[in-house]
């Protein structure tokens, strides 16, 4: 199995230490390397413990031949665009089924007519993970409001949810007991 262990340590800015300390039970820094070079096999459970360590899902970590990964050119910084330091890849967004996305037909705040905003679906129980991010809530009769979470109150019977939105002139809405929100969590904007 070819692995993507290096890469996305080395994207996240961690040590082989540093993984092997974050690993549950910790492990060594040579035994993270070598499941890294593949001089040992890297298990599935040994893929778990990593992704886990590294804040990634464990199909991160894997090299498929179909994956189509992008390299990274450039790194742009405020002394402007240079090369990176060494060869990295991104990771295209896995698609999961707690995804949905807003399309954004008219400008409307910060977003651009063409923009599509990913968001993740989240249960009550979450609600309030989104707090102060852009959110979309569902109403009534197939209905949506779209803005920024600026206040959350957890009831037995449902919780409170204070929005703003985006729109200019639009007031505070507020939504009791909505059965999930999704937060807004990648913006994927075209040139």
């Amino acid at each position: 199995m070819i692995t993507a262990i290096r890469e996305v340590r080395r994207a996240k800015g961690m040590t082989l230490d540093d993984v092997a300390r974050a690993c549950v039970p910790p492990t060594t820094a040579q035994t993270i390397g070598r499941l890294e070079t593949g001089t040992r096999t890297v298990s599935v459970g040994w893929l778990n413990r990593i992704a886990a360590a590294l804040g990634v899902a464990a199909a991160d970590l894997v090299q498929l031949p179909d994956r189509a990964d992008v390299s990274v050119a450039a790194v742009l910084d405020g002394s402007g665009a240079h090369a990176p330091k060494r060869a990295a890849t991104l990771v295209p967004p896995q698609v999961t089924p707690e995804l949905v996305a807003v399309t954004v037909a008219a400008g409307v705040g910060n977003y651009h007519s063409g923009d599509e905003i990913w968001c993740e679906r989240l249960a009550p129980e979450a609600f309030g993970s989104a707090l102060n991010r852009d959110v979309l809530v569902p109403r009534p009769a197939g209905r949506f409001v779209f803005g920024r979470l600026i206040g959350y109150q957890a009831a037995t019977d449902g919780a409170m949810l204070q929005i703003l939105p985006f729109e200019t002139g639009a007031r505070q809405q507020v939504v009791s007991g909505p059965p999930w929100i999704a937060k807004a969590v990648r913006l994927i904007r075209g040139l």
